[in-house]
């Protein structure tokens, strides 16, 4: 592979801030776009030579080989291009993201591999342009990259272009529309700013929120003492208690504190249960203690998909004044429904 920019290559990252930032009074400094919420991905297509890394490095190509044939149908010969891999599903009706399709991608085996990229093959949704032809454009202005991505990714294919826009009110609302099709936020970029690799030069707003939850039980942290997790429910319209997530962000002094808390509480000293496995979690590390059902805890949380946190939260505060039969769905704030070809260029322009 010969390209201006060549492999391994840190993608440029984002720092949190608290809101959009606004435009200046002389003039827009800013470009937003959605926030996709999928594995970020660089491709590097040298004629047939395609390679696709993940943010740290690891080859995505093997897990997507459909999208390496989509880059060698639907890019130039030479380019580098920055975005993120994602898998659409029909959800009630509504195309969006789906993580859980997403992370099933990642297997072992390449017979399942190539039976997934069937019956849920990705997409690629670029947001930058490293390079293009024999040109390095990570020296060059985001407005001059963005041209070279609208004319690296035309509409229509497995690779699509995120939208843009330069105002702030605009970016507010995709901030609420958009998380409904699966996304988790916004992202500014200057539209002078150059592209350095694995540095925060981004910003990013993402949703906070809290939820109040039923401590199903715990997880022993894997030091064996202390505890690692601290599993959680909420009540749907049926009455039924479900787990929806765990909090494990502790020091060891409160994982001590917690576990030496709980274990009074357990419904059965031999009783364990089995929590989900999955490629991230074996049979024995799935395991888990329940305790009785009387604890509250406020967390902190930013998207829920499929009935669970869609992420790890964080412990808020313990919350005695709450009945555990009143922490139900009913309390979270659900995101507007929109489909996910209304956040991808081409349906309305930028």
């Amino acid at each position: 592979m010969d390209l201006p920019i060549n492999p391994p290559v840190a993608p440029m990252l984002a720092k949190a801030v608290a809101s959009v930032p606004d435009q200046p009074a002389e003039g827009p400094t800013w470009s937003y776009e959605p926030k996709w919420d999928g594995f970020r991905a660089l491709i590097f297509r040298d004629g047939d030579e395609v390679v696709m890394v993940s943010r740290g490095g690891k080859d995505l190509a093997r897990y997507f080989p459909e999208l390496v044939e989509a880059a060698r149908a639907e890019l130039p010969e030479r380019v580098v291009v920055d975005g993120e891999v994602g898998v659409v599903r029909e959800i009630d009706s509504v195309r969006r993201l789906d993580w859980d399709s997403l992370s099933q991608r990642i297997h072992p085996a390449a017979s399942r591999i190539e039976k997934l990229s069937l019956e849920t093959p990705a997409i690629f949704i670029g947001f930058d342009a490293l390079a293009l032809e024999d040109i390095d454009l990570t020296g060059e202005a985001f407005t001059v990259r963005r041209d070279a991505l609208r004319q690296a990714i035309g509409p229509g294919g497995s690779l699509q272009v995120s939208r843009v826009t330069q105002d702030p009110v605009v970016a507010d609302q995709w901030f609420t529309a958009f998380e409904g099709a699966g996304l988790d936020g916004v992202v500014a970029k200057r539209l002078d700013g150059l592209y350095v690799p694995n540095k925060r030069e981004m910003v990013k707003i993402k949703h906070k929120r809290t939820a109040d939850c039923v401590v199903l039980g715990y997880r022993v942290h894997k030091s064996g003492t202390g505890l690692g997790s601290m599993l959680l429910g909420l009540y749907g319209d049926d009455g039924e208690l479900r787990m929806v997530g765990g909090s494990s962000a502790f020091s060891d002094k409160k994982r001590i504190e917690l576990q030496e808390m709980f274990e009074p509480m357990r419904l059965d000293p031999d009783c364990v249960a089995q929590g989900e496995v999955s490629r991230w979690r074996t049979a024995g590390s799935s395991e888990w203690l329940p305790v009785r059902q009387e604890l509250v805890v406020e967390v902190a949380y930013d998207q829920m998909e499929n009935g669970r946190f869609r992420h790890t939260v964080k412990f808020v505060r313990w919350r005695p004044d709450r009945d555990p039969s009143s922490c139900g769905y009913d309390q979270l704030e659900v995101p507007l429904t929109y489909d996910i070809h209304d956040v991808l260029e081409g349906t309305d322009g930028e």
